[in-house]
């Protein structure tokens, strides 16, 4: 066949136009404002601590070269090189097209309690901005919502105290059944004790269970109310405050993504660098702190001893997998808003490369002012570091009330954390609206606005219940099962669909189609065997070394566990159970994993060399009724010069 570019297919009605991004720019913006999300600031610094300090970076660094970037570059090629959405791109191999479908599963429940995040900062921003002129309300325990064990003061220091303190610390805690580890380690703790009153018994824990900071109240007694909550099974009422700002949140998404990846590829300009601008004034400030240098020592000297533990390589990999974010499906449906001959590979270094440094560069900000709070509060660094919703609604916003002017630096803060889950979410939320209007171009592409509308609706409906009062039971349950061994799975699917099935040889000949350069041998030997192996070896330490989710000291019951337990599985049983129902349409595995006819650039113009099909040939009227109502069922005989696609490692 002469090669050149392919006339329209006869017979073929034109298909609304999919839309690209506005320039080139544009498409690099989002996705550093994707790859860099809240996990960078409030997961990374606190895995680093507890996994080694400065020794972490070592595997870290090591497992982003060999899963994390060959998975974002794969991701980004693949679906510039379809232009199509995570579900209909499987028409390179329509046995996993299960694939698709656990992608857009995994990004909408991430979606669901990730939107829930960006409404407790709204609300904090909110009342940053009320309280500029005056004290922020989580600075003191004088408020109707604070319980009698709320201290303002600094912890006391008992290794400070003499006996005649500690014993009347100790009293002090008798109603509450409860000694300090410090106490027990001072050689004044007896079991039975009988001081002229009543028998007590004492338990040991750590006094700083006894005292509850200010902002911690202020965040779980007035912000959650959570203290209303009993359990799972009556998480109590919906907080007003709360899902007033759920809908907003999800009423501004929509106002960004209305129209695609032209509305939200120009305010991710702003949203994506303006975070950066902050976290070097937050640096700057919180380099000027009293104790900032045990932060940072704490953060950067390296426990050499911790890169012999599995357990933390196998952090490291999952870290970059939570941070990069593959398999989420918003890599492939980005890249695919791309031009056909745009330089991908460069991108997907560079904003690797971005994502990685602003995951350290956030760590000398956060123990910074970690180091800052220890001194304040006379606590051990190891006491107040932590990591996820705790380090930013707690720890956080305590130390930010200590600093002079604490309003302006609260309202940077939480404005920074708001682009940041925002720019996250433009990603994400787009893979559910683009998922349904690939599949469905005709129909759906010309009242894209109305279904985004729908989407968005119905996100805000399925955020209701984690905006109760024990709404965070909710979100920590989501949080702690729906993306974790599902993402490692579906990056796992998606390299033995194409790398392996299709084949490496192809998929590199697809990409030297489209880059003009063959692809480096780094590539070719991370995809076929380093990532399979590493993925596959995070999988089974993930599994080995699960525990069940809590919150707190609060454990979930076993039906909760459970019901984790089913989000774990879902993207597994969609992969899996679409397989048998696509060899039933296609008539036999073999023929369910080749490329199907549609398979290759989406644009006729870029349908050259061995994708150029023959129009002189007639085309049977089901290909033609296939392509026009985007639904896949067992395909006919096409003419075409690559075969039958043969798997070729």
């Amino acid at each position: 066949m002469a090669e050149g570019k392919a006339e329209p297919i006869p017979g073929k009605l034109k298909e609304p136009e999919r839309g690209n991004w506005g320039g080139k720019l544009d498409f690099f913006m989002s996705c550093v404002g994707y790859a860099v999300g809240l996990g960078n600031i409030w997961r990374f610094p606190y895995l680093c601590y507890r996994n080694g300090g400065g020794a972490f970076l070592i595997p870290y660094t090591i497992m982003c070269f060999l899963a994390g970037l060959p998975m974002f570059f794969f991701e980004l090629s693949f679906g510039q090189f379809a232009s199509m959405g995570p579900i209909s791109i499987w028409k390179v191999n329509p046995l996993f097209v299960g694939t698709g479908l656990a992608m857009v599963a995994i990004v909408t429940m991430v979606c669901i309690y990730y939107n829930v995040i960006i409404a407790y900062g709204m609300f904090y921003l909110m009342v940053s901005m009320i309280n500029m002129d005056g004290h922020l309300p989580w600075t003191t325990c004088n408020n109707f919502w604070n319980s009698p064990y709320c201290i303002s003061e600094p912890v006391p220091s008992l290794k400070n105290l003499n006996d005649s303190q500690k014993l009347h610390i100790s009293l002090d805690m008798m109603n509450s059944t409860c000694l300090s580890d410090s106490l027990q380690e001072s050689g004044l703790h007896v079991d039975n004790l009988t001081y002229g009153l009543t028998q007590t018994n004492f338990s040991h824990c750590n006094l700083k269970h006894l005292y509850k900071l200010p902002s911690e109240e202020y965040f779980t007694r007035f912000v959650l109310q959570l203290h209303e909550a009993e359990n799972l099974e009556n998480i109590g009422g919906i907080s007003l405050k709360l899902i007033l700002f759920l809908a907003i949140s999800w009423i501004l998404l929509f106002f960004c993504l209305k129209r695609g990846v032209k509305t939200s590829g120009k305010v991710v300009y702003f949203m994506a660098t303006f975070p950066y601008i902050i976290l070097i004034c937050l640096l700057v400030r919180g380099v000027t702190l009293d104790g900032y240098m045990e932060g940072i020592k704490f953060y950067i000297i390296p426990k050499w001893e911790k890169l012999l533990d599995v357990d933390v390589w196998c952090q490291a990999a999952t870290q970059i997998f939570y941070s990069m974010a593959p398999a989420f499906g918003s890599l492939i449906t980005m890249a695919s808003y791309n031009d056909f001959k745009h330089n991908c590979h460069r991108d997907a270094v560079v904003v690797s490369m971005i994502n990685c440094g602003t995951s350290i560069f956030a760590g000398f900000i956060i123990f910074s002012v970690l180091g800052f709070m220890a001194h304040a509060t006379n606590q051990e660094i190891q006491d107040v570091a932590v990591g996820g919703p705790g380090l930013v609604f707690i720890v956080y916003p305590e130390a930010i009330g200590r600093m002079p002017v604490a309003p302006v630096w609260a309202f940077l803060f939480f404005f920074m954390l708001i682009a940041v889950g925002l720019d996250s979410m433009f990603a994400m939320f787009e893979v559910v609206i683009s998922a349904g209007v690939d599949q469905f171009p005709h129909y759906l592409r010309p009242r894209r606005t109305k279904f985004a509308i729908f989407c968005h609706f119905i996100g805000f409906l399925l955020g209701i219940p984690l905006v109760t009062k024990g709404g965070i039971w909710v979100l920590t349950l989501m949080e702690w099962y729906s993306a974790s061994f599902g993402l490692m799975g579906v990056c796992l699917a998606e390299l033995i669909a194409v790398i392996w099935v299709y084949g490496l040889k192809n998929y590199c000949d697809d990409l030297e189609i489209m880059l003009g350069f063959k692809v480096h041998f780094y590539w070719k030997a991370t995809w076929l065997i380093i990532a399979p192996l590493a993925i596959i070896l995070m999988l089974t330490m993930a599994a080995i070394q699960s525990s069940p989710a809590s919150y707190d000291d609060y454990q979930f019951e076993p039906w909760a566990q459970n019901l984790g337990w089913v989000m774990v599985a879902l993207p597994f049983f969609l992969i899996l159970v679409m397989m048998p129902i696509q060899t039933y349409r296609y008539g036999s595995v073999k023929k369910a994993s080749q490329p199907t006819p549609e398979w290759g650039p989406h644009k006729p113009e870029d349908r050259t060399g061995k994708y150029a099909l023959k129009t002189e040939q007639p085309i049977n009227q089901s290909i033609v009724s296939i392509i026009n109502n985007g639904i896949e069922l067992k395909p006919t005989k096409l003419s075409h010069d690559n075969g039958a696609f043969a798997s070729n490692i």
